[in-house]
């Protein structure tokens, strides 16, 4: 069995979870959540609300996964990368730059673990 066949349903449960404790806050309409073997995005939100996740996100440590979930749901109300959009990302995670930087620092390591080109 394929490690994506394997992690799929837990990555999903995990966002399922987590999406609906932020959204809490935000309120957002979302529509179809998809988990995939992405090789190098961990995430992605569409023009219609879609949601998209690499089912690698449950090897991350939570606040790792966390701030991955909240950037995504915060392009549902924000489709760029802006101050706005920033701020939205802030009321839930005040520290996302040290996320993310830990995020970047991380990648690397999960590249050589997964092979990941």
């Amino acid at each position: 069995m394929r490690r994506y066949e394997k992690y799929k349903e837990d990555a999903r449960r995990l966002v399922q979870t987590r999406l609906q404790h932020y959204n809490q806050f935000y309120n957002y309409t979302i529509g179809r959540i998809t988990i995939r073997d992405q090789k190098t995005r961990w995430g992605s939100c569409s023009s219609k609300g879609n949601l998209n996740f690499n089912y690698k996100i449950v090897f991350l440590p939570i606040e790792l996964a966390d701030y991955i979930i909240v950037h995504e749901l915060c392009h549902l109300g924000e489709f760029n990368h802006s101050t706005r959009f920033w701020k939205l990302v802030e009321k839930q995670c005040p520290d996302h730059l040290a996320r993310r930087n830990e995020l970047t620092r991380i990648r690397w390591s999960l590249r050589y673990i997964f092979k990941l080109r």
